[in-house]
């Protein structure tokens, strides 16, 4: 008994030492909320990249954590946008109850298909995630009165934010709102990955086989982390809607699924900050891109991608880490 005691004891401590904020992460936080003063006339910008980064979040933990292959996320995404858009073009212009409403809509899609997901390999489920991201694509092509079709949803009408604060044209309250509902879903999704659930999530990206056998419930545990991620990817959906106050069709399209796993390969999987990260870079490097060159700038990225994967294997946060590594292991070989 005392050796099992002392055993559970050091796992508390493990634990508890993974839950506590490390340094990196509070000056990561604080950055973006130094983002407000020091670029006031690029909060529209800068609350772009955080919506993006709230999406690739999403697809992290169920690509780099639960290892669920799929190229049709952005289903959830554009649910959750439609969701919210719909709602203010027909009165309900308070922006939270958009969220839920979204969020609501994209976990109850995420749910539904989460069992055509939990019977198929890596290639079946690539298929199914992108027939249905086609099939919502086209519903909401061909369902023009309701969505606006190619030209967009028109009239959406966001309310004061807390009945106060209304959001302007240079996105200073957008920013602040987005960044609030960004470190919320942020910190959710830390706590699950760190618990006993994200320590599940792993072993069965790592063996299915060894996980059963330990008495992990595979399918129920695949369904509650793709139902959340949907939900994560829905709300982002409704964040975009809100601060544009406009829903175009290409919140469903491929494309948006594609560039999305994109980032989060630039930035690095199951890392929790890779898809943030991931998100800036790409974005910042389209935006550099397009204005040197606006019809050749996916060759430039093309090759920095090419790049990256070869020499940079891990993303920027694995690269980062390698370098911090060796870093350490040069100070340790330099002490007496």
């Amino acid at each position: 008994m005392s050796e099992n005691a002392a055993l559970a004891s050091r796992h508390l401590v493990y634990l508890r030492r993974l839950e506590s904020w490390k340094p990196a992460e509070i000056v990561f936080w604080l950055l973006l909320v130094a983002v407000y003063f020091a670029f006031p006339t690029s909060l529209v910008f800068a609350s772009q990249i955080l919506i993006t980064g709230i999406f690739a979040m999403s697809l992290d933990i169920i690509l780099g954590y639960a290892g669920i292959v799929t190229l049709g996320h952005a289903a959830f995404f554009g649910i959750g946008a439609y969701t919210a858009g719909l709602l203010a073009a027909h009165g309900w212009h308070d922006p939270f109850l958009g969220l839920l409403a979204a969020g609501v809509a994209a976990g109850i899609a995420g749910y539904l298909s989460s069992f055509l997901l939990s019977r198929g390999s890596d290639l079946t489920r690539l298929m199914i995630t992108l027939g249905i991201g086609l099939l919502l694509f086209e519903i909401a092509n061909s369902a023009a009165s309701i969505t606006g079709g190619v030209d967009g949803l028109q009239g959406v009408e966001i309310g004061k934010l807390f009945g106060v604060f209304s959001f302007g044209l240079y996105g200073r309250t957008a920013y602040l709102y987005v960044l609030g509902v960004a470190f919320l879903l942020f910190a959710f999704t830390r706590s699950m990955m760190l618990s006993p659930y994200g320590l599940a999530l792993r072993s069965m990206r790592e063996n299915k086989t060894r996980a059963l056998a330990i008495g992990i419930p595979i399918t129920a545990v695949l369904t509650d982390i793709y139902t959340i991620a949907a939900v994560i990817a829905g709300i982002a959906g409704a964040l975009l809607t809100q601060t544009t106050q406009f829903v175009g069709i290409d919140v469903l399209s491929f494309q948006r699924s594609a560039d999305l796993m994109v980032m989060l390969i630039i930035g690095g999987t199951a890392t929790m900050y890779g898809g943030f990260i991931g998100a800036a870079a790409f974005l910042l490097v389209q935006n550099a891109l397009s204005d040197v060159n606006p019809q050749y700038w996916q060759f430039f990225l093309g090759i920095l991608l090419i790049i990256m994967t070869l020499y940079l294997r891990g993303g920027i946060l694995g690269g980062l880490g390698k370098l911090s590594g060796l870093v350490g292991s040069r100070r340790n070989k330099e002490r007496p």
